[in-house]
């Protein structure tokens, strides 16, 4: 875990103008800066950043948020991926709370090392004739093979020792270039083998995989886990593809690197592939970020099925309302490279439109092989649905998907529910609302305002003020936030907080409203009126209730302190 503190000493010092200028060109506009959105295709900007207030807010689709937020949407970075990011381009040092995992640190000389390995490889493609032929038999031009740096290991044991002067180096161990045998004997992991760079979204090598050229086995060799590497965090072709993800907003993940590769060659570019293990959580969470529509395509083999299926699993706890999933199953005799080379790009985008959304794919798979018609059937139905629809947590997408396993089951929306001990949003017992006549909706909003944009006010809130609402309901969870920091935090900070949580889009519409504010706008001047309106209101409240009490039972069933009270409400 990384420290709140060091997050808010890290949003302290960067300027979100800095930041998003490195991926997005801004124009100045008043006191703010626009751009088109990188987030959604515009002709007109409506992508605005606030330096004085360091957020940056889209009036077309609504993306908003802090420095850290950016890079996480912009790379399809994790939280503490866009920290280091920010960190390192700043000159800090992430400090990393203990936790059951050890923070992994990373020598800025091991990407040299796969950077000087690239070249070599690069250059051995371009007097290698045979492996020259094997990529133009594949289809390959040499754009392609430069867009994504295919290179070619050749065969030998200690070919990088050509490039490195010091082939005992550790580094080579450190970033599974090198293997270390019995007696001290060193030889390159890879040989004979068309390589293609594992780079992320920062544009650095952090691995390989070595394709053989015609038979051998293994088929594919990939690059161990390292300090730079772990392929359960990465996707092949990512970093090649995301300018092209963010303009169409779907992405096609497929199993291979020549998958990927072909595809680009025939204008499929936005295509990405696993490293040789299942689809993970962090990939499915890194996807919904970058896209609206990811789609799966594997092999029609009992293999691509079962890696389907795993893709399926892991998406449910992750699904988006209004973020789609499908798959795409091609015939068993085609994996997408020989699909697309045989039926061109046209046929491959068609299936593609028509591949089968999640829903359809879950409610397919649990009722295969089921006599629906049965008590049996209908149980067993039941049985696979179970852990599946427990997972989900999307409002929507669970809510419509338990009706359409209610009903292949024959039975009701609400005894499936009560049969899973799943609690239903639609069903779930409504609390009643605190009435507020003194202290409207707006009111609530300028709160909301003044507090983040000047957090140490929230010292002078009155302790018993509860209201109803959203707003109202977001301002009691900041001075909570607040008290806990001791009214220390700075407004990137607090935004940063609510980022994930249920009040992070109201917070986002408030400060998105501030961008309204004049230069001249005086908060405290502002948060001292309301302050004013609140306590009158909490006071006509407190004289509300005493009055009622008087009316039930007379002067003698108030307490004196409350006779005290009451008589000094009068006065005023």
């Amino acid at each position: 875990m990384i420290p709140s503190s060091f997050i808010q000493d890290l949003l302290n010092r960067i300027d979100i103008v800095d930041v998003v200028e490195r991926h997005v060109p801004l124009k100045k506009a008043g006191a703010n800066y626009v751009a088109c959105c990188p987030f959604h295709n515009e002709k007109s900007p409506s992508f605005t950043v606030s330096q004085s207030k360091q957020f940056y807010h889209c009036f077309g689709c609504g993306v908003h948020g802090t420095a850290i937020s950016f890079v996480m949407e912009h790379l399809g970075l994790g939280f503490v991926e866009a920290v280091e990011d920010l960190a390192q381009s700043v000159g800090m040092d992430v400090p990393h709370e203990r936790s059951g995992q050890p923070a992994r640190s990373v020598a800025p000389d091991l990407y040299e090392v796969t950077q000087v390995a690239t070249r070599y490889y690069r250059d051995q493609l371009k007097i290698s004739v045979r492996a020259i032929d094997y990529l133009k038999q594949r289809g390959l031009s040499g754009e392609i093979a430069a867009k994504f740096a295919i290179g070619y290991a050749p065969d030998g044991w200690q070919n990088l020792a050509a490039a490195f002067s010091d082939y005992q180096s550790l580094a080579l161990d450190e970033t599974g270039l090198v293997i270390s045998g019995d007696n001290d004997k060193r030889y390159d992991r890879f040989r004979d083998r068309i390589m293609f760079p594992i780079i992320n979204v920062r544009n650095q090598v952090i691995g390989f995989g070595g394709r053989v050229l015609n038979k051998g086995e293994p088929k594919y060799l990939n690059s161990p886990e390292t300090p730079l590497f772990e392929k359960g965090r990465e996707l092949y072709g990512l970093f090649q593809a995301q300018k092209s993800i963010r303009a169409t907003q779907r992405v096609l993940v497929v199993e291979g690197y020549m998958d990927v590769v072909a595809l680009a060659q025939h204008g499929v570019d936005y295509a990405v592939a696993t490293l040789g293990t299942a689809t993970t959580p962090y990939h499915i969470q890194k996807l919904l970020r970058l896209a609206g529509l990811v789609v799966f395509c594997f092999d029609g083999d009992k293999a691509g099925q079962k890696a389907a299926w795993r893709a399926l699993e892991n998406a449910l706890p992750h699904l988006q309302d209004g973020k789609l999933i499908s798959f795409l199953f091609l015939p068993t005799e085609h994996d997408p490279d020989s699909f697309i080379r045989e039926f061109g790009r046209q046929e491959f985008e068609r299936r593609l439109t028509d591949a089968m959304p999640l829903s359809a794919y879950l409610l397919r798979e649990i009722s295969a092989d089921l006599d629906l018609k049965s008590q049996e059937g209908r149980n067993q139905l039941l049985h696979r649905a179970r852990p599946l629809l427990s997972s989900m947590v999307s409002p929507v997408a669970s809510l419509l998907l338990r009706k359409e396993v209610a009903a292949l089951a024959g039975i009701s929306q609400p005894e499936l529910e009560a049969l899973f001990e799943i609690k239903s949003i639609a069903h779930a017992p409504r609390v009643p609302l605190k009435k507020s006549v003194r202290t409207p909706f707006p009111v609530q909003r300028l709160l909301l305002q003044c507090l983040i944009a000047q957090p140490e006010l929230a010292k002078q809130m009155p302790v018993e003020w509860h209201e109803a609402g959203a707003d109202a309901e977001a301002v009691e969870a900041v001075l909570q936030v607040l008290k806990d920091a001791g009214y220390s935090m700075s407004t990137p900070a607090l935004m940063q907080t609510f980022e994930g949580t249920i009040h992070a889009r109201t917070l986002a519409q408030a400060e998105a409203d501030m961008l309204g504010w004049g230069e001249d706008f005086d908060v405290e001047a502002e948060f001292s009126g309301l302050l004013d309106r609140l306590n009158d209101g909490l006071r006509r409240q407190r004289f509300q209730a005493l009055q009622g009490k008087l009316a039930q039972g007379g002067l003698s069933c108030l307490t004196g302190e409350e006779r005290e009270q009451y008589l000094r409400l009068l006065q005023r």
